[in-house]
């Protein structure tokens, strides 16, 4: 049998796509009755749920239907009938072995042959499972099933279930076992599944068809000094609608490298949508870099930023993005070019270890279109600072700024043109 140029392949679909196949029973007939590997959910398992992705754990651990087969040949005499079903039926059938299979499967313990899984192992592409079933939402069975091809295909490049499988399997976190430290539990790395209904009704018609804008401002504080949180939480273009007096998660990843989130408190937004969190003297975060993340408890939307904290006398650098970087100030969040060398200055600034400050006079509202324009132009990580709203002096707003954090911080720093 020709085998693939390549040392493992993947084969990704959703689980109600009429036109998706298997390659896995291609390979090896028994496979037809084993479902697909469930690609897990990113929002609840960002590293994966800790199964084995691996060909010989699927075939030990249902090695009953592999004993079965082996010994009989009775199987081959269902494919007819599979044949002659209808496509909603065996769309219905392939759903639901996903749920119960997998369990019937598991609770075998019958010894197979090391010398049949030689054999498949040996005809296999790759060492791990093939086949890998995508999350479908069922309100997706409504649409009419000529559509559906089209809608799976397109939903592939958008995924991040698919992008955070992708990027597990370059970086070998597939057999990571995610284990629980003394006061972080499942909950606080989940905060999906912490959906409460809204405590005003009004805001779930007020909300119901407009986008959130939310953000959090990225802070700066001294080492052993005060830490404060702050987010606003607005919905519609404009910041039309303010959410106020529904509860949000504060969330802070004390181990970026870890990254799990460690929930730390829920505060209450205010009439202006803002959220004010001070992180307790007990626990305070030492020197070091730490993403921040607050939720929306009711809709699950959010925002993220860092908080950075720096040694006194700490020296930064401080970039305007108007009129530096970019050639106008746009109200509208338009996308003006790059001068030229504007990136390598700032990584040569970053390479001599400095801390990178990117200040703006634009409104705070504008923060995701500014900070995707600065990753979409492969600026380096920095902290970056907005106005409070529209302001009509934004440079004086921006050296009082520059001012306040010199004082209260401590840092120093070079303002470069």
């Amino acid at each position: 049998r020709a085998r693939p140029a390549c040392s493992q392949v993947y084969s990704f679909f959703h689980s109600a796509d009429p036109s998706a196949s298997r390659l896995e029973p291609l390979l090896e007939k028994t496979f037809h009755m084993l479902p697909p590997f469930n690609v897990p959910r990113y929002q609840k398992d960002p590293l994966g749920d800790g199964k084995s992705y691996l060909l010989v754990d699927a075939i030990q651990a249902c090695s009953a239907a592999f004993v079965e087969s082996a010994t009989s040949n009775n199987s081959s005499t269902e494919a007819p009938a599979c044949s002659s079903l209808s496509t909603s039926t065996q769309v219905k059938a392939r759903r639901s072995s996903l749920l119960s299979m997998s369990s019937e499967m598991s609770s075998s313990s019958e010894s197979l042959p090391s010398a049949k899984i030689a054999n498949i192992t040996a005809n296999w592409w790759g060492t791990k499972r093939i086949d890998y079933a995508l999350y479908c939402p069922d309100v997706l069975t409504a649409f009419p099933t000529v559509a559906l091809p089209h809608l799976f295909h397109a939903s592939y490049w958008e995924s991040t279930d698919v992008v955070a499988f992708i990027l597990r399997q370059l970086m070998r976190y597939e057999s990571v076992q995610i284990q629980q430290k003394e006061g972080i539990d499942t909950m606080n790395m989940s905060p999906s599944s912490r959906q409460e209904k809204w405590l005003r009704k009004r805001n779930h018609v007020k909300l119901r068809n407009v986008t959130a804008n939310h953000r959090v401002n990225d802070v700066i504080a001294v080492e052993g000094g005060s830490q404060v949180l702050v987010g606003r939480f607005m919905y519609g273009p404009l910041d039309m609608v303010a959410l106020t007096g529904e509860k949000v998660d504060v969330l802070i990843m004390m181990e970026p490298s870890s990254g799990r989130w460690v929930y730390f408190d829920t505060e209450i937004s205010n009439s202006s949508g803002r959220v004010f969190y001070t992180v307790p003297e007990d626990k305070r975060l030492g020197v070091g870099v730490y993403p921040i993340k607050m939720v929306v408890r009711g809709d699950q939307s959010s925002a993220q930023s860092y908080l950075t904290v720096l040694p006194r006398g700490m020296e930064c650098v401080v970039f305007s993005i108007d009129g530096s970087f970019a050639a106008s100030v746009s109200i509208m969040g338009s996308d003006p070019k790059v001068r030229a060398g504007a990136v390598d200055v700032v990584r040569h600034w970053q390479d001599l270890g400095y801390l990178i400050i990117y200040i703006t006079g634009r409104p705070d509202m504008q923060k995701q279109r500014v900070v995707s324009w600065l990753s979409q132009h492969n600026f380096p990580q920095g902290m970056i600072f907005f106005s409070d709203g529209l302001v009509h002096d934004p440079l004086r707003q921006k050296t009082i700024f520059l001012r306040n954090l010199m004082q209260e911080v401590g840092i120093s720093y070079c303002n470069v043109p």
